[in-house]
């Protein structure tokens, strides 16, 4: 018998039921996959909500996991049964004891990554990996903008983009993010409760502005991440956890320095299966060397998924979050 949250109608985090299900056996090119650990992000919220839309309803949450390898299907050489594999994947479905996934978004796990570590890092790892490395590929010497920098993308992306040896500035809300931000490799935490970030910004690089802005924050934050910038610096919009961004006039970019605007997303940075393996090996490398720390701060049971949505949304949580089967 086999377990799953299931959501039949959108809403809050109480909206998510904990049911039994049938997991059929795996067809052409897929395989079945026994969960031990499922990372818990905040576009399992988007989807909770509505805001982005699931392949119907009701549907089962969840974009990130590792486990073992229970079974595959036909034509299926990328994994074998009895692989210790992760994933950052659509569809939805990570919130469950067991799944069937496309057996090529699968990566095999080596000895040095633990099961916790990768099932709260592969999203957020690859995120970052993306972020730093091919949207805006951070160079020795930048200045750079993290927004959420105590969050799951933004722990990892201040401590590599440090070892990229850039200057790390961080929006945190609370005096101890701002400490775990700066143990993780953000040179200047800003505690945007208490000052104005833009006007930091703008001190901090002796008003030259940053090369660029990793906002996952978005309404909130936009329009003053685009007065951070220095010319031509590029904003990188990649979340909406206080809400969607209004239209924007494109004539603004220019006005605030001939911009670089993009809203990237994980799923086509990682659409080909030789991105993913070779962005997956560069992540796995720099937590295996000890340059990125993966940091589990919250656990939960796979059944009380509501408890880390509250908390999540709440803004109760550091580092990354993690339901256990």
């Amino acid at each position: 018998m086999t377990h799953a949250i299931r959501v039949h109608e959108h809403g809050g985090p109480d909206v998510m039921r904990w049911e039994t299900v049938d997991v059929p056996p795996p067809g052409p090119g897929e395989a079945r996959v026994r969960h031990t650990a499922i990372g818990v992000n905040y576009i399992d919220v988007y989807f909770r909500t509505g805001l982005y839309t699931p392949p119907g309803l009701p549907f089962t949450p969840g974009m990130e996991a590792a486990g073992v390898v229970e079974a595959v299907g036909d034509g299926v050489t990328d994994v074998a049964v009895g692989d210790r594999v992760a994933y950052a994947a659509g569809p939805p479905g990570a919130y469950a004891e067991a799944r069937v996934i496309a057996a090529d978004r699968l990566v095999a796990l080596p000895e040095s990554i633990s099961d916790e570590q990768a099932a709260g890092m592969m999203l957020k790892g690859l995120t970052a990996q993306y972020l730093l490395r091919r949207t805006y590929r951070v160079q020795p010497g930048d200045t750079v903008l993290v927004h959420a920098a105590a969050g799951g993308v933004g722990l990892i992306a201040c401590q590599w983009a440090h070892h990229l040896g850039a200057t790390v500035v961080g929006t945190v809300g609370s005096a101890d993010k701002a400490a775990l931000a700066q143990a993780h490799g953000c040179h200047y935490p800003v505690n945007y409760r208490e000052e104005d970030f833009v006007e930091r910004v703008r001190e901090i690089t002796g008003g030259a502005g940053v090369a660029a802005v990793y906002d996952s924050v978005g309404q909130d934050t936009f329009m003053g991440s685009l007065d951070c910038l220095r010319p031509m610096g590029t904003m990188a919009s990649f979340g909406q956890s206080s809400g969607s961004v209004p239209p924007l006039d494109p004539g603004i970019l220019a006005q605030k320095g001939s911009l670089f605007l993009t809203r990237p997303t994980l799923f086509t940075y990682m659409a080909r299966r030789e991105d993913l393996l070779a962005s997956t090996a560069e992540l796995f490398d720099v937590v295996a060397r000890g340059a990125v720390r993966i940091e589990v701060n919250q656990r939960f049971a796979l059944g009380d998924a509501a408890g880390a949505h509250r908390d999540l949304e709440g803004r109760r949580t550091t580092g990354s979050t993690i339901l256990l089967p």
